[in-house]
């Protein structure tokens, strides 16, 4: 029976988890952003919410260097809870990245309008209100091909056009801010807070688990690894990635504050682009963001593409949804089923447009924060029960427990933050039957599946 290659470098996993991390809400929000808290506000919310998820990290760490397992969250949680807590884990985690990819199939064409503005033309029709365009349409549809070809053929080809795809972006980011802080001024930061200062700090905190979720899908490839990998690189790219992530975002949120007063700026679109365009005066500047921009939406499509067909393999193969889902395509070695199933989806919902898919991405930065909780919680159950392998590298630890402790009651505050409608947030209707919908397709593919191996069990008997 094929196995998946294993390929993967450290690299290739940090490239993994930052580059499905950092899309393009540092172009697109930025005004969003600086509304909710101001320069310093914005700032100090990613810092400070990056920091509340090394926790989860570090469990991710340790159980990935334990259980290299593609199934991830669906691996840890089997190992002590119910097979129907497993695999509703995995459900909707695997939500988490899969919503990613239509949306980044119809930002495409958005991105490529603002250089080139006749793509913006050719209405087809509205859903939600939100026109479709056939250029734009068109744009996605071709990115999402292009993905699902590049996972067929090898995670080696998909590794590969992650790693350049991310070092392009942050060489090109950083070289623009080098160049963009002779041009700053600390006083274009005043005001730094946009609301009273612990407020400005707490609006951004809300959004911060949604822009930082992309760190976890570094286990999703655990299997991947090249021969004589060492299980603590696992451990070090995902907390490479995270800190590196928080430092991209800060410095985002900086460097506008630093090169335009902010206030001047913050009710426009493209807030970055706008703000690099006043400082340099050159529209070329502009096209090298939106550029960057288009090069960070392709690497985190890829990205959650990558980790979605994974999580999709991983059910399969555990015959918690068809086993056809689970099987390896024998000289690519890659889960050629779970890939095109999930290309076939993004296609699908590319013809819905932008408007249609708000409430599902609400759904998935819960998700994200429940697939979290569930992996605190079965590292805080496995350390309890001192099973092998070690997962502390010894005799469990108090401090290992209190760590496992931290993350799950992070991830509860974030799962709470969306279910609990007086917190400001919090799901609307959409939002709920959205989810019901969701599990209840879970739920018919999870009997259907059962059904299946009964009736494949009896047969071999």
């Amino acid at each position: 029976m094929p196995t998946l290659a294993r390929k993967l470098r450290t690299v290739d996993y940090f490239t993994l988890g930052f580059g499905t991390m950092v899309g393009v809400g540092w172009l697109v929000l930025m005004d969003d952003w600086l509304q909710r808290g101001g320069p310093v506000g914005a700032m100090l919310g990613f810092a400070l919410g990056g920091l509340a998820l090394l926790p989860i990290g570090y469990v991710y760490g340790r159980l990935v260097m334990a259980m290299p397992d593609a199934g991830s969250e669906i691996a840890y949680t089997e190992r002590v809870f119910p097979k129907s807590v497993s695999f509703a884990t995995g459900w909707m985690m695997m939500l988490a990245y899969l919503i990613v990819c239509p949306w980044e199939a119809v930002a495409i064409g958005r991105l490529a309008a603002y250089l080139y503005p006749p793509l913006a033309s050719g209405e087809l029709y509205r859903v939600g209100g939100a026109a479709v365009y056939a250029p734009e349409l068109l744009l996605g549809l071709g990115l999402t091909l292009l993905i699902t070809f590049v996972n067929y053929r090898g995670i080696r080809v998909s590794a590969t056009f992650q790693t350049w795809t991310t070092f392009a972006l942050l060489a090109i980011f950083f070289g623009l801010v080098a160049f963009g802080v002779p041009r700053g001024d600390l006083h274009h930061m005043v005001p730094a807070f946009s609301h009273s200062g612990w407020i400005s700090v707490l609006l951004v905190l809300q959004i911060v688990p949604y822009f930082m979720t992309g760190f976890e899908s570094v286990p999703k490839c655990a299997e991947e690894a090249r021969i004589g990998f060492p299980p603590g690189g696992f451990f070090k790219a995902i907390v490479a990635a995270l800190l590196v992530g928080v430092f991209f975002y800060v410095t985002s949120v900086a460097i506008v504050g630093w090169l335009v007063p902010w206030q001047s700026v913050a009710s426009q679109s493209m807030v970055t682009a706008v703000a690099f365009q006043r400082a340099f005066g050159n529209d070329v500047v502009v096209d090298l963001i939106v550029f960057a921009a288009l090069l960070s939406l392709v690497k985190i499509f890829n990205g959650n593409f990558i980790a979605a067909s994974r999580l999709l393999f991983a059910l399969g193969r555990r015959s918690l949804i068809h086993p056809a889902f689970g099987r390896v395509h024998e000289r690519n070695q890659t889960p050629f089923v779970a890939v095109f199933s999930l290309g076939a989806i993004t296609l699908a919902a590319c013809f819905l447009g932008g408007a249609i898919l708000v409430p599902i991405t609400e759904v998935g930065s819960m998700a994200s924060a429940l697939g979290w909780l569930a992996s605190c919680a079965a590292y805080q159950r496995l350390l309890r029960e001192d099973r092998r392998p070690r997962l502390s590298g010894g005799r469990a630890s108090g401090r290992e427990s209190l760590i496992a402790a931290i993350g799950m009651t992070v991830a509860l505050i974030l799962v709470a933050m969306k279910l609990f409608p007086f917190i400001p947030g919090s799901f609307t209707r959409w939002e709920w039957l959205t989810l019901a919908g969701w599990a209840l397709a879970g739920a018919l593919l999870h009997r259907s599946a059962r059904r299946t191996v009964s009736a494949s069990t009896a047969a071999s008997t």
